[in-house]
């Protein structure tokens, strides 16, 4: 082994070692390092075992703080060295040679993970992560398995999985892996970073065999890398399987634990691997120069850190990728960064005098893309377990780096003492408002002027002369009785009792309550207590005071406010003058996290660059976003999500986002025309696979329809069988007005009317008449304003109609049909009216009536009718009890009332009603879910499973996907915390993977609609079944919307 490579690789196992003291402080919350590596050390480089000996009561706290401050800028530390740190060789050591404790736990701490890396090739930290892998590989097969269908199962018709035009492909979550299609698809979208890794052919020398363990594990990941990133650019599917990259990474790593990979550790651990393999590639090209590596050109920057410790300066250059900040704290991504590059006192750095302690650190070079990992976990140690951070942290969308750089070190410096001095006097300002807008010394405290407001219209009321009980009536008690008890007086030693009050009435009335009259405020009395005794010169003087004093507290308060504003103002624009604003960074991605520290769901936020808007990348679904929604979901104090890594990109290096243009024509390449040879047709012989699934479905379709014909053609027609009572009329008759016992009996009516007016009429002025008596009395019905249970929409299609503004030709042919259907031929009468009726009928010319805007409307009646009765037997099954049954009925009652109400207010139901019982359900069936899971019976506990499975998590996104809709959202998060609760507490081993299993789906976020069984099928009901029936449902129902959830 050559000394480049001794020392290589030597750099390689200290970063790893570094890595794991990162994740302890994380995990732990304790910041000394001397402790974090001796609990590395007794661990044998164990992360659990070491995180089990920091959090027991035995660990051991060094007593001196300060020195944390000395050792971050040593060699060894890296309290800001996330990925592929190395210091440089022209580091000025300032340690001299003292090996104290803490050299000696560094020495042999990184002793211990060389030789380990010496003997196998693989790190400590890299066979941990390998128990997420195996889990998700081992979910992934076991899914095929299941007999209950998973969320993200693919769906049998390829239609659905086939991509839309040139949207974005998504990526299939095989089993807890939705860590891997957020960092996939942010890396997939910077274009050079795709350029990289599509156009990476493995090193001649490892064509044939690999030389070691890390050439056998990198170069094949790096060819599935290349397959995955091609099928994400020319794939014809709507998402593809990452499997067998992941696959690779469970093969690199062996363990039997199961937990939910980190997106950090992910992409620390991608970029470690890229690195490698393109480092092999860059060897064996440099010709005798120093090997340019692309994954560090691309990621990797420097800082110099420069510091004090008792007046010993030092200095060091160090080399960085992922950048951590803390979270906890602060209120935006600048306040994290200013607290990530200043620590301790640091007027020794400009003061020679000064004991005090401290380190600054400055960028004194920027990678094209720099990535923040937000650390927003930390230990509890009451409760034994991590918390996550719910924080509201916001960042921008274009990010000045200007007042890091190492080069604006002596501005920057002056002007963080002008905000440090601002600051001071705007606390000063802030405590003079407050004790003006809090006045007071008791317990309650309120704003100054308004105490004096108050004073005033004291000072200012009508006086009174007598006490204020005096006029109070004794003869009747606020109670409304009458009473035989004194009432004593505050002028008199003892009054009249009421009883000896004369009565002016020879009739002694009981006294009736009157709880709205009786205690109104007599018109004489004061609405306000007011002074007994004022002169005229008093009020004059004190209105005066006041009035003065009243002026002077606003003046004041607001020359306060505008100074504290413009503070806050010069402190905003400190950093934007012209100098400061020449290093943009904008914003590429977000990876935000929804759940708890033990389990949760990512998803990412990547913008667009040529489209210039937000895409949400959800596992499989692609959809187009905004910044609002990034806002919401990322900046945190929003339900459980808030983004946990951010990705900027230099602004001002546009080959990062460039596309690729053909070098002969110019012309920009899109698509297959960006991939290399052997990928394109890989990407091709995947699209004809495809391509069958899609011919062979579009076959068995064909072949179906085809049965069906034969099977229709071989059964003899029979004759329609005539209308029974009790049939909807909407649902099963071929009639188009449908006739049933209710309306006829309604014609037949209007025509015995008619005739009655209309006595030597003929049979057509006998039908005008019934048709206009008829509309009048239909007319009434829609203008009336009945209780909710009663809805005489259901009793005629033409108060529906009516309501609805329906065209005028549309409701006449109505009616006509209805008087010329033969259900009316029973006698001479009517007979003769339906003849009339079906005359004109026959009359009316195709273009006086459009059928089919006729046809619609009689439709949407019947989607109307089909709709009240999934909510009627939908909200009779909710007072049973039955809600699994309910459940469904009440989905499809809201799915198609929605779409009714979207053509107008009154073509559907009470949305807000239908919303109600169908959050209740799923609250409900939720709680029972719970319960069968809190039972332990592993029968209990699969049924709790399957109701959750099966039932509510494909009815989140119906919750979800409306924004505005609160309860429905509360509702949501209502149903997740129950479940989140689970985390901290002890289980069985069997619970505890199930329940890790199970809660990625109860937190995905996505608002995607998954598919649900058929509609349920609906019973047989007469028109006056069903508005009996719905008048009994509605007038039962025992609580409405308005009570909440």
């Amino acid at each position: 082994m050559t000394v480049e490579q001794n020392v290589l690789q030597q750099s390689k196992a200290q970063k790893h070692q570094q890595t794991f003291l990162n994740q302890l402080r994380e995990i732990t919350g304790i910041n000394d390092i001397q402790v974090l590596q001796q609990a590395l050390k007794d661990s044998n480089g164990n992360l659990e075992l070491a995180v089990t000996f920091l959090t027991t009561k035995n660990a051991k706290v060094p007593q001196q703080e300060e020195a944390t401050y000395y050792q971050t800028a040593l060699p060894g530390n890296d309290r800001y060295i996330s990925v592929g740190s190395q210091a440089d060789t022209n580091v000025i050591d300032l340690t001299g040679d003292d090996k104290d404790d803490l050299q000696r736990a560094i020495a042999l701490s990184l002793e211990e993970s060389n030789r380990a890396f010496r003997e196998t090739g693989i790190t400590d930290e890299e066979q941990a992560i390998s128990r997420v892998l195996e889990a998700s590989i081992a979910e992934n097969k076991a899914s095929l398995k299941r007999t209950h269908p998973e969320v993200w199962s693919d769906s049998p018709n390829p239609y659905d999985r086939k991509r839309q035009d040139s949207c974005p492909v998504g990526l299939k979550n095989v089993g807890n892996t939705c860590w891997f299609s957020a960092v996939i698809q942010s890396l997939f979208n910077l274009l050079e970073f795709r350029r990289l890794v599509l156009n990476y052919s493995p090193p001649a020398s490892a064509q044939d065999l690999p030389r070691n363990q890390k050439e056998h594990r990198n170069l094949p990941f790096m060819r599935e890398l290349r397959y995955l990133f091609a099928l994400l650019v020319g794939s014809k599917r709507k998402y593809v399987d990452p499997s067998r990259a992941v696959e690779i990474l469970k093969d690199a790593f062996k363990s039997n634990d199961s937990q939910q990979q980190d997106v950090s550790e992910f992409t620390h651990k991608l970029l470690d691997w890229l690195e490698d393999a393109f480092q092999i590639k860059a060897e064996e090209e440099r010709d005798g120069e120093k090997p340019k590596n692309p994954m560090v050109e691309l990621f990797y920057g420097r800082f110099l850190a420069v510091g004090v410790l008792e007046g010993k300066k030092f200095e060091n250059t160090e080399m960085f990728g992922q950048y951590p900040l803390q979270v906890n704290g602060f209120k935006d991504l600048h306040e994290c960064l200013e607290a990530a590059m200043i620590e301790g006192e640091i007027e020794s750095l400009h003061s020679e005098n000064s004991g005090k302690s401290g380190q600054e650190h400055w960028f004194t070079e920027l990678p094209p893309v720099l990535t923040f990992e937000l650390s927003r976990f930390e230990f509890n140690q009451a409760l034994g377990r991590p918390e996550k951070i719910h924080n509201k942290l916001e960042f921008p969308p274009i990010l000045y780096l200007d007042r890091y750089m190492h080069k604006n070190r002596e501005i920057t410096r002056i002007k963080r003492d002008e905000i440090k001095r601002l600051k001071e006097y705007l606390t000063v300002l802030q405590q003079r408002l407050e004790r003006y807008l809090s006045y007071g010394s008791g317990p309650k405290r309120f704003p100054l002027v308004d105490v004096l407001q108050y004073a005033l219209e004291f000072a200012s009321s009508k006086p009174v002369c007598t006490s204020p009980i005096d006029d109070i009536d004794a003869s009747a008690p606020p109670s409304g009785t009458v009473t035989t008890q004194t009432i004593p007086s505050t002028t008199e030693q003892q009054g009249p009792s009421s009883s000896e009050i004369p009565s002016t009435s020879p009739v002694q009335r009981s006294v009736i309550h009157k709880p709205f009259t009786q205690s109104r405020i007599p018109p004489d009395l004061p609405m306000h207590p007011a002074p007994r005794h004022i002169t005229e010169e008093e009020l004059s003087v004190l209105e005066g005071c006041l009035h003065r004093w009243r002026t002077e507290v606003e003046n004041d308060t607001r020359d306060l406010q505008e100074s504290i504003s413009r503070i806050h103002r010069t402190i905003e624009l400190m950093y934007s003058d012209k100098s400061m604003v020449q290093v943009p960074y904008r914003l590429h991605a977000v990876l935000v996290h929804e759940g708890q520290a033990n389990a949760g769901h990512y998803w990412a936020y990547i913008y667009d660059h040529h489209q210039r808007r937000w895409m949400k990348y959800n596992d499989i679904s692609v959809t187009k976003s905004t910044w609002e929604e990034l806002e919401r979901d990322s900046f945190g104090g929003y339900r459980n999500a808030s983004a946990y890594c951010l990705m900027y990109i230099n602004d001002k290096e546009q080959f990062l986002i460039q596309e690729e243009f053909n070098k002969e024509t110019g012309q920009m390449l899109l698509g297959m025309d960006t991939l290399p040879p052997d990928l394109k047709d890989y990407v091709k012989e995947d699209n004809k696979r495809f391509e069958k699934e899609l011919e062979e479905w579009d076959a068995e379709l064909a072949q179906k329809v085809q049965q069906e014909k034969l099977l229709a053609s071989q059964t003899p027609r029979m004759p329609a069988p005539s209308s029974a009572p009790g049939e909807p009329e909407y649902l099963e008759q071929p009639s188009r007005t449908d006739l049933s016992k209710h309306l006829k009996e309604d014609s037949v009516r209007a025509i015995t009317k008619a005739l009655a007016e209309q006595e030597d009429g003929s049979p057509e002025t006998v039908m005008q008449t019934a048709i206009k008596l008829e509309y009048a009395r239909l007319l009434k019905l829609a203008q009336d304003d009945p209780p909710p249970e009663c809805d005489y929409r259901l009793h005629h299609a033409v108060v529906y109609f009516m309501q609805n503004e329906a065209p005028k030709k549309i409701i006449e042919r109505t009616l006509l049909e209805q008087f010329g259907d033969h259900n009316l031929s029973f006698d001479e009468r009517c007979r003769n009216i339906m003849k009339v009726a079906q005359a004109k009928l026959e009359m009316i010319k195709p273009d006086e009536v459009n059928m089919e805007e006729y046809e619609r409307w009689h439709q949407e009646y019947r989607n109307y009718r089909e709709t009240t009765m999934y909510l009627m037997v939908g909200l009779e099954l909710f007072q049973k009890k039955s809600y699994m049954e309910a459940l469904l009925y009440l989905i499809y009652a809201y799915q198609n009332n929605k779409e009714l109400l979207s053509k107008g207010l009154y073509r559907g139901h009470d949305e807000e009603l239908i919303s109600h019982y169908r959050r209740e359900c799923l609250l409900k069936l939720n709680e029972h879910a719970a319960a069968l899971f809190e039972s332990g019976d592993d029968q209990e506990v699969n049924n709790g499973l399957i109701i959750m499975n099966e039932l509510i998590v494909p009815c989140l996104p119906l919750l979800l996907v409306d924004e505005t809709e609160e309860k429905d959202i509360a509702a949501v998060e209502d149903m997740r915390n129950r479940w989140c609760s689970y985390l901290g507490q002890e289980m069985e081993p069997n619970l505890q993977e199930k329940l890790t299993d199970f809660l990625p789906k109860l937190l995905d976020c996505s608002t995607e609609i998954k598919g649900f069984n058929d509609p349920p099928k609906l019973p047989s009901y007469s028109t006056h079944e069903l508005c009996e029936r719905y008048a009994r449902i509605m007038l039962s129902l025992s609580r409405t919307p308005a009570d909440g959830r």
